[in-house]
């Protein structure tokens, strides 16, 4: 659990100063769960150039509420959460100070989004708050006031964690939480996740990663993986202690956040999907007649020129179909039909005649060519847009160069314009062949995926 707070003071000299205004938003790993927000009468003056900066002025604070009239608040809604805020020393000092002028001790862990951008967004120009937001498109109102600031750094703490390869910061969560671990037995940890998609994490009393899951449904796949009797699930029932989980709301970012966490964690109890779980490909080249062809063979993936991948040959050869369907493809240059001569289709008037070259190569290849350009992302620059978290995100994977470069995630009212902001938001991977897989995978069973050229988005 995280308390992300901000604080506005009177300014002054160090340890005289008092706060003007606080907000806090608690927030589980995952989403806001709790708030509070208020003006406070530091019974002391502000300093004029703070008002001139946040706008508060000693006016506004009159009939506000002293510090000791929130402190149980504040105690209440920050107990058991690591404080977070952008300049955390201060904001912590702040709290500490006030506490002690009440006689009480005020002890939190802390995180600083500004060390964390400094690690996990290397090379910003500033890492101010203001300058991050500008460069990383998080939208921002009322800077330089509590909640504005707060809302911004919650924000900005989402990215940050998305972009924890490592899981430093969920680790040390879960090491000064004690809520998400077992208490009594697993159905209470099941209990804690959600009904949503996403990636789960695993782990033993000592905050070793165990195991790494995807699921459209986090919890329900939790309850079969703690009620499996199989040898693997019962020894892995004994060792989890606690579970944290990241909702992606696209099932295309949980498959390839699932494939590069297993890839760069690999955890004990993933070994049986460190395997290629494709068992074929089709693939594409162009026929001596000219004709543009398609074919379905064993995954290899040392081979060039694949069009995409299957974990069946029956989901290859349904593919198969559907595209002479919905393309008016010759059956046997898709591979559905072996031998020489006429097709099956062609003799009740189904297919136009490429299987006996009676048609122009360039009218046939013209259809052909849409299905290279949907599915074969080799030299592509595109975003791929889905779902989002919350109703009002989307997400975009990008591929740059025909590779898997990231995903991110924006909200509606953002428009994702600028390519240098877009490239500050996506978290990167290491592209792999399995990774392009399963985008290719994921187009191909989701057509209506929207997806945008690179070049249009300047």
């Amino acid at each position: 659990m995280y308390a992300i707070v901000d604080v506005e003071t009177t300014g002054g000299k160090f340890n005289e100063e008092g706060i003007t205004e606080i907000a806090i938003y608690r927030h589980d790993g995952d989403q806001i769960v709790d708030q509070f927000i208020s003006l406070v009468n530091p019974e002391r003056r502000i300093q004029p150039f703070v008002v001139g900066l946040t706008g508060i002025n000693n006016d506004m604070l009159v009939n506000a509420p002293k510090f000791w009239e929130v402190a149980k608040r504040v105690v209440q809604i920050t107990d058991g959460a690591i404080l977070v805020a952008h300049n955390a020393s201060f904001d912590y000092r702040m709290l500490k100070l006030e506490f002690e002028r009440l006689g009480f001790e005020y002890e939190r862990e802390t995180l600083c989004t500004v060390e964390l951008s400094k690690k996990l967004l290397p090379g910003q120009p500033k890492y101010s708050l203001g300058r991050l937001v500008k460069e990383l498109g998080i939208p921002m109102t009322d800077r330089h006031r509590a909640s504005g600031d707060a809302l911004a750094t919650v924000k900005l703490f989402e990215l940050l964690m998305s972009k924890d390869i490592e899981k430093k910061i969920v680790s040390k969560a879960l090491r000064t939480n004690p809520l998400n671990r077992i208490q009594p037995n697993l159905k209470d940890l099941v209990n804690t996740t959600p009904t949503e998609t996403g990636v789960y994490y695993m782990y033993d009393q000592g905050q070793n990663l165990l195991y790494i899951g995807k699921s459209n449904n986090i919890r329900k796949r939790l309850s079969q993986h703690f009620t499996n009797q199989s040898k693997k699930s019962r020894e892995l029932q004994k060792l989890v202690h606690s579970v944290s989980y990241e909702r992606t709301g696209s099932e295309m970012i949980a498959l390839l956040k699932e494939c590069q966490e297993i890839k760069h964690h690999q955890p004990p109890f993933n070994a049986a999907l460190k395997h290629n779980v494709f068992t074929h490909s089709m693939y594409y080249d162009t026929s001596k007649a000219g004709y543009i062809k398609f074919w379905i063979g064993p995954h290899n993936p040392d081979r060039e020129n694949v069009l995409t991948t299957f974990k069946s040959a029956g989901s290859a050869k349904g593919f198969a179909e559907r595209l002479v369907e919905n393309y008016q493809l010759c059956s046997r240059l898709v591979g559905l039909e072996k031998g020489t001569g006429a097709c099956f289709k062609h003799g009740i008037k189904e297919c136009d005649g490429a299987c006996i070259n009676a048609i122009d190569p360039k009218e046939y290849n013209e259809r052909a060519q849409r299905i290279l350009e949907r599915y074969d992302l080799d030299d592509v620059n595109m975003l791929i847009i889905d779902k989002g978290r919350t109703a009002d995100e989307r997400s975009a994977v990008l591929v740059e160069d025909g590779k898997y470069v990231g995903y991110c995630f924006y909200d509606l009212n953002f428009q994702v314009n600028n390519p240098d902001v877009l490239r500050n938001l996506v978290t990167r991977y290491k592209d792999c062949r399995d990774s392009r897989h399963i985008i290719k995978a994921y187009l191909r069973s989701n057509p209506k995926t929207k997806t945008i050229q690179l070049n249009t988005v300047d």
